[in-house]
């Protein structure tokens, strides 16, 4: 049975309780992009608290042009619409939503305090990757963001073998509206708190699940050449922060991959 057949709107909002009034979700079998219709609507004036969720994407995208690739019944995939004031700034924003991922996660006990942050915007899982973050703000509009998000229920029989060695699932077999609920509360909290504060009240809850802290890590960009150095965490605007040669300095670009090195 697949997930959008398990999902259903009341079912979110029955999970939901005092906050389903903060969300507008609505359900889709099958889409492009839930982060494409949802910027389609947000440029057609959609609410913020919109959230788009599908079954199956067909052209899902994750960061640098990669495909996210999702089968149904596999994969939680879902976007939502948050406009903050005008000049609000978003840098941090992708790790603060890690954090509201992690902490969902966890309190539903879905795989445990094995939860890791990866800058800038993944979650592993045993070391492996079990989501991924991408948020896109909304052309002349830079404090209104769509986030997002997709999560590994289960690994996809058709999954690349060399995907399967990388990838994690949280073998999830609970409701997935609460599941769903749990994580769109998250995010409100800590949207909430973003928005007051920036980063700097989510850094240390982001720090507290470093998955390459004070370890030797090797940046890749599209470009510019690698860089090796050991990795001091980030900094309370989201910048990851590298030694290299004694010196901490902040990398700030959104075309940088980070790799362990043996």
């Amino acid at each position: 049975m697949s997930v959008d057949q398990l999902l259903n709107l009341p079912g979110l909002a029955l999970a939901l309780g005092g906050c389903a009034h903060r969300f507008d979700a609505d359900l889709l079998s099958e889409c492009d992009s839930t982060n494409a219709v949802l910027l389609a609507r947000a440029e057609a004036g959609a609410p913020s608290g919109a959230v788009v969720i599908a079954g199956t994407q067909t052209a899902g995208r994750g960061r640098r042009g990669r495909t996210w690739i999702s089968a149904p019944g596999d994969s939680l995939t879902f976007s939502l619409l948050w406009r903050f004031a005008a000049g609000t700034a978003p840098a941090g924003l992708s790790l603060a939503v890690g954090v509201a991922l992690a902490e969902a996660l966890e309190k539903v006990g879905a795989g445990g305090t094995a939860i890791q942050l990866k800058w800038p915007n993944d979650l592993l899982l045993g070391g492996r990757k079990l989501g991924g973050i991408l948020v896109e703000l909304l052309p002349g509009a830079p404090h209104a963001a769509v986030i997002g998000i997709g999560l590994n229920l289960h690994l996809p029989d058709a999954l690349p073998d060399d995907l399967q060695t990388q990838s994690a699932a949280l073998n999830h077999s609970g409701d997935p509206n609460e599941l769903l609920a749990r994580i769109l509360i998250e995010l409100l909290s800590v949207l909430e708190r973003f928005a007051a504060s920036g980063f700097a009240d989510l850094r240390n809850a982001w720090m507290a699940r470093h998955a390459f802290a004070d370890v030797p890590i090797r940046l890749l960009s599209d470009f510019a050449p690698q860089r090796i150095g050991m990795c001091r965490g980030v900094d309370v605007d989201g910048a990851l922060l590298l030694e290299e040669a004694g010196q901490v300095k902040r990398v700030l670009s959104g075309e940088v991959s980070l790799r362990g090195v043996p």
